[in-house]
């Protein structure tokens, strides 16, 4: 029998036990997706400086991950029109679980966990009934489904937390293309496409919607970056012809009118119509944004909307904000840094990375 004086110093030990947190890898900035010389998946923490403090193994391709705010746990996607989403101890790269959507949806490749971890939300695709949807998962409970709302649109793909007066706010990138696992990435409704943001409760009430105009409404809104002041950058992804010299990013202020940024500049024309990640300066003076069609990186003035700036860097998608500027990764296995009209190499690893660096704040 347990005595009360060996009970309490039981009780006291384990509440003295230290908390797994992110501290314990020491304090990674982003996560990216990778695949390795002999083809095989990988989900990978970076420093701020590009170094590798960690990997874990993934079944297949991945897309982006969502990091928990405390604890050392990763949900890796997978590629669209993936099913697998692994909730990843990043300590030692022990699977937790595995997310499967409901019969009928499929992950989009992106997901967000709430400030403080209780529940992760999953842009999902609808596709027995051409929608996009959010799944919640409850986190506590072992990543149970607890539901699924609405995305304000069709092809939910990038979303992000958004804080307001009102309280906090999931804005979503509603890409207006419909598609369906049966006819692979085939695009099937590009004539009735109304891409979207649309800015939801965390319970699914739509409380702002914006959408492009009827002469853009083949430019897919694929991707989100979130300004200090709650200002929305928003990459696209034309579905026309790649010759156009038509925006690819934009600004989106609730309330206001979105801001298409460079329209006119013929060096659009070298995105070669896709926009992969967009970032905000660290000074929110500037926004960029990817292309690995173009091998080129876009930066744009806030204020102005002018281009002011072109790197060249082959195969470049992921991109994010770092104190030391904006830190971008490409599939020949190199991590920059962008800092005014220069293109630094920062590491170059073996690896090819994927489309995108997800900080973890």
């Amino acid at each position: 029998m347990t005595s009360r004086r060996g009970f309490l110093a039981g009780l006291l030990a384990s509440s003295l036990a230290p908390t797994p947190s992110w501290a314990d890898l020491g304090r990674p900035a982003f996560l990216t997706a990778a695949k390795d010389p002999d083809g095989r998946y990988l989900l990978a923490g970076l420093s701020e400086t590009g170094a590798i403090q960690f990997t874990c193994p993934l079944p297949g391709r991945g897309h982006a991950a969502a990091a928990h705010p405390t604890r050392p746990e990763a949900v890796a996607f997978a590629r669209r029109p993936g099913r697998f989403a692994d909730v990843i101890d990043c300590r030692n790269g022990a699977p937790l679980a595995r997310l499967e959507p409901p019969q009928g949806h499929h992950f989009y490749g992106h997901g967000l966990f709430t400030p403080d971890g209780s529940r992760l939300f999953t842009t999902e695709n609808d596709y027995e009934n051409g929608r996009g949807r959010i799944g919640i998962w409850h986190v506590a409970e072992g990543y149970r489904r607890f539901g699924s709302f609405g995305s304000g649109g069709i092809g939910p793909h990038d979303m992000l937390l958004r804080h307001s007066q009102g309280g906090p706010q999931l804005a979503i990138a509603n890409g207006g293309i419909e598609t369906h696992p049966d006819s692979g990435r085939a695009k099937l409704n590009l004539p009735q496409m109304r891409p979207n943001i649309c800015l939801l409760s965390l319970e699914g009430e739509v409380l702002e919607e914006m959408e492009l105009g009827p002469d853009l409404h083949l430019n897919s809104i694929r991707h989100l970056a979130l300004s200090s002041q709650g200002i929305v950058g928003f990459a696209m992804q034309w579905q026309g012809d790649p010759s156009a010299d038509l925006p690819l990013l934009g600004l989106y202020e609730p309330g206001r009118s979105a801001r298409l940024l460079a329209e006119g500049d013929p060096r659009l024309r070298n995105m070669r119509g896709y926009g992969g990640s967009v970032a905000f300066s660290p000074d929110d003076q500037a926004i960029a944004v990817t292309s690995p069609r173009g091998g080129v990186v876009q930066v744009m003035e806030t204020n102005s909307g002018n281009l002011i700036q072109e790197h060249a860097l082959r195969d470049v998608c992921g991109l994010a904000t770092a104190r030391s500027g904006l830190i971008a990764s490409t599939g020949l296995g190199e991590i920059a840094v962008l800092t005014g009209r220069l293109a630094k190499q920062l590491k170059h690893h073996d690896l090819a990375w994927d489309n995108h660096l997800v900080p973890l704040t």
